[in-house]
């Protein structure tokens, strides 16, 4: 299947979904030390990676610098809840599905978990034997529909699956951070991002570190995919588009 939208330029921005499958690893967000355990221990234990935070806001950033295969997200966290960083998850296209735990298991409780971009919803307490049959469907389900998507401008291509990004059939070695920002760029062809947007965005700074950070990657990404891709907009910031013919 693929997706075109012409930007400003006339250029189209191509994004081509295939099926691949997906890894496996579980993020669990839970701020209750001995549940916290006992999920880990006993997910473990049936053969599945489990990483662990604490809070809110250090499962966001996990859940936004990793491609996980599930979350495990309790619904109230310190920091950031877990409604919000789920929220956050979906604006920013991160589709990974989400297991919501949680004390408050209502009907409306639960409406309101599905609502904000879960995938399933297990009130407490409960038994293990159905968090583990929720969890493995959610990954089944995850193996079984998983997108490997190739992000294409013009002549250029990003394999978001296989980290490959060729232009004109050449491959192109980018750096991760390289990778990370061409990625954010492609998803905003034909617009104007800022230098706030890419701190945030590609580096996950909610600050001005004061450093020439974002310029230094941007003068090397032109350097390896053709200064005729990116354009700096003065005062604004940076855009990506098609290279022009010069017919």
């Amino acid at each position: 299947m693929t997706l075109a939208g012409e930007g400003r330029d006339g250029s189209n921005l191509e994004i081509k979904v295939v099926t691949q499958r997906a890894m496996g690893d579980i993020l669990l967000i839970e701020d209750e030390p001995a549940m916290a355990d006992f999920i880990v221990r006993s997910l473990t234990k049936e053969g599945h990676h489990v990483d662990y935070v604490a809070t809110g806001d250090a499962g966001l950033d996990r859940a936004l610098k990793f491609n996980y295969g599930l979350l495990i997200v309790d619904r109230m966290l310190p920091g950031t809840d877990g409604l919000s960083l789920v929220k956050v998850l979906r604006e920013r296209q991160v589709r990974v599905p989400v297991l919501f735990l949680s004390n408050l298991g209502e009907l409306d409780d639960r409406i309101l978990g599905l609502n904000a971009g879960g995938d399933d919803y297990l009130p407490k307490p409960f038994a293990f034997v159905e968090l583990l049959a929720r969890v493995n469907a959610l990954l089944r389900r995850r193996v079984q529909t998983a997108e490997q998507i190739v992000l294409q401008l013009g002549d250029l291509e990003m394999h978001l699956v296989k980290r490959e990004v060729r232009r004109q059939g050449r491959e192109i070695d980018l750096k991760p951070r390289e990778f990370t920002l061409l990625e954010y760029m492609l998803r905003h062809a034909n617009q104007v991002v800022t230098r706030t947007m890419l701190l945030e965005g590609v580096w996950g700074y909610h600050f001005d570190p004061k450093t020439n950070i974002v310029e230094t990657h941007i003068s090397r990404l032109r350097a390896k995919i053709g200064a005729d891709m990116v354009d700096t907009v003065r005062g604004s910031g940076y855009i990506i588009h098609a290279a022009r013919s010069n017919g």
